[in-house]
């Protein structure tokens, strides 16, 4: 218990004054990715039949492919093309620029949070997917190839690079989950993500990962994605 409030008040610390506290240790300088890639490995088994129903009901809700695939920011500000579910209608960009200069205040949310408590792009299917945080799953192949880790910061989009006032992202690979997407993510505003980033990095360790992995079964079961 010393340990751990030990970490948080360093991991406090780094974030109020802007510096990334680094641990050194075998875990962050190599096992972390070997468990991304064992983990990944050891469940294509029972992923990939689920990755191909609901391939199936996305196709069948709309027409439309079932995978999206958008550029993102990775370790060293390295950009790579994230996959995900489909869980918007086709012309989703051109829908969100017409929804936010009709609603002032979804405008305002947007710009703060950069997402929508209500999204008018998001299909039927599309919302249970977002839900349960599901249309993260084909994100395990971005994984496999080492874009991403199962745990670590939120993928951040090129654009909003300029509203993210931290540092920690840039040393890490974005995750699948991690510490901000199993806490406030449906509340906390978009520049909130530094603190949450600054605190992971300073506490990476299997047990972290392992403990994080955890909450993100208990936010997939409860529904509470966004």
């Amino acid at each position: 218990m010393t340990v751990h409030t030990s970490r948080i008040e360093v991991a406090t610390d780094a974030a109020v004054s802007g510096r990334v506290v680094e641990r050194r240790g075998p875990y962050r300088l190599g096992l972390k990715r070997l468990f991304d890639i064992a983990l990944v490995i050891l469940s294509l088994p029972f992923v990939l039949p689920f990755l191909a129903l609901i391939s199936i009901a996305v196709m069948l809700s709309d027409g439309g492919s079932p995978l999206f695939r958008q550029e993102r920011v990775g370790k060293d500000g390295r950009r790579f093309q994230i996959w995900k579910f489909r869980s918007m209608v086709v012309d989703a960009e051109a829908q969100l620029a017409r929804y936010l200069e009709l609603n002032p205040e979804a405008k305002k949310e947007w710009e703060t949070k950069q997402k929508l408590s209500y999204d008018p792009r998001c299909t039927t299917v599309g919302r249970l997917l977002r839900r349960s945080s599901i249309d993260e799953l084909p994100q395990i192949f971005n994984v496999l190839v080492g874009d991403m880790s199962l745990v670590g910061p939120r993928p951040m989009m090129p654009c909003q690079q300029a509203l993210y006032p931290g540092q920690a992202y840039y040393n890490m690979r974005p995750g699948m989950t991690g510490a901000w997407q199993v806490t406030s993510r449906n509340t906390s505003d978009f520049s909130d993500r530094a603190a949450y980033d600054d605190q992971y990095y300073a506490r990476v360790s299997l047990v972290e990962d392992l403990r994080i992995l955890a909450h993100t079964v208990g936010v997939v079961l409860r529904g509470t994605g966004v």
